[in-house]
């Protein structure tokens, strides 16, 4: 049998390119792996004219956008039609960081015959409460500093049908606010490089889906949570409620836990994220 295949589906706001640096160490350690590009992210990507340089703020705040109409199941089903080719070739390891744990979760309710195994990296996993959006307001939450991040959103996600976030904003309250969020510990010339990687828009409509997991669905797939202790936009508090959830929902199938030292972003292409990824496929493989 092949080694499986590792499928990585990104967070918000970021694309394929995020995983870059993991994707190049799994597939030298002799892991086949695939970055998905959802729907509207990387090289399809939309950059408002308003949002280069010199920036047009009135016009950012209320350029269209195509992204507006993207819902959760267009970024499911792009998913599921890469984790069925990579299944011709054996094993698959689904792999979804931040609001990338919805697409997983969906695509275990879906296609769970496909999956061999899930791995949520500091990532949204709805269990008992509908979608996303249900847990911002739970006590596990009151951590997040979500809120130095939406500080820089351009423009009204109702009225626009994207949460915009201006990312090249020059303001160094809001990039500081942007760094304790999802970087603690990075340098500047570290953040703006992470910053440069991002894409302002995001479907509006993703965090309000009904994203719960199912037991006898996904609930049948092996599952990892890997932690991020230093995750200020998911803290750690809600990653550890997401956890105890899917473990009451499938006491036959618990969680392998696992925790990193990291922030949000990571970064990903760490040595110790590539080690645990690999240990991970390795035995999906067997």
């Amino acid at each position: 049998m092949s080694n499986p295949t590792v499928v990585l589906v990104h967070g918000t706001h970021v694309s394929s390119f995020s995983w870059v640096g993991l994707t190049t160490e799994l597939t030298l350690r002799g892991y086949p792996t695939v970055a998905v590009d959802l729907p509207g992210h990387g090289i399809d990507g939309f950059y408002p004219r308003s949002y280069q340089a010199p920036q047009d703020p009135a016009a950012l705040a209320k350029e269209p956008s195509p992204l507006a109409g993207l819902t959760l199941d267009d970024y499911a089903e792009h998913t599921i039609g890469i984790v069925r080719r990579a299944r011709r070739n054996g094993p698959v390891v689904l792999v979804g960081s931040s609001q990338g744990g919805v697409t997983l979760s969906r695509v275990g309710n879906e296609v769970p015959e496909l999956v061999d195994h899930l791995v949520y990296m500091a990532a949204y996993c709805p269990v008992e409460l509908p979608s996303m959006a249900a847990y911002l307001a739970e006590p596990e939450n009151a951590g997040s500093l979500i809120a130095k991040v939406t500080a820089a959103v351009a423009g009204d996600p109702a009225e626009l049908g994207v949460a915009r976030v201006n990312w090249r904003t020059a303001d160094p309250v809001l990039l500081d606010g942007i760094r304790d969020c999802l970087a603690g510990g990075f340098s500047d010339e570290e953040l703006l490089r992470v910053l440069n990687l991002f894409q302002p828009d995001e479907p509006a409509a993703i965090p309000l889906a009904e994203t719960r997991v199912e037991a006898e669905k996904w609930g049948r797939i092996p599952r990892t949570y890997v932690r991020f202790t230093e995750d200020r936009l998911i803290p750690p508090a809600l990653q550890d409620r997401f956890i105890a959830e899917a473990d009451r929902l499938t006491p036959h199938n618990p969680t392998e836990v696992h925790s990193l030292p990291l922030p949000h972003v990571g970064p990903f292409s760490r040595p110790e994220v590539a080690a645990l990824l690999a240990g991970i496929a390795s035995r999906a493989g067997k």
